[in-house]
């Protein structure tokens, strides 16, 4: 569905939940999930339904995901060597779904 445009950076290794995903350095991490075949980024707390990039401008949340640790919109976050994400989740101790 989605595909990366002609002269894209470098591929570099990314951890996206424990599995090596290559991404091109320097884009938009939430656009590279995409053109890498991830479609969801997170499930809602209530129902579990799933989530992903919805404006791609830091509006709406949609994309939220842990990157290296800290909650944070894929959409607003570079692509660079080594990153850790993992998607955005609600412990069932807390009384949410788990993803």
């Amino acid at each position: 569905m989605f595909e990366r445009l002609e002269g894209a950076g470098a591929l570099v290794s990314v951890n996206f939940d424990g599995e090596e995903v290559r991404l091109a350095e320097g884009e938009n991490l939430a656009a590279g999930l995409l053109a890498a075949g991830i479609g969801v980024f997170r499930r809602t707390p209530l129902s579990g339904a799933p989530r992903a990039p919805y404006c791609m401008m830091g509006a709406c949340f949609e994309c939220l995901v842990e990157v290296d640790g800290v909650s944070v919109q894929a959409c607003m976050v570079t692509v660079r060597p080594g990153l850790v994400v993992r998607r955005a989740g609600f412990r069932a101790e807390a009384g949410h779904a788990k993803l």
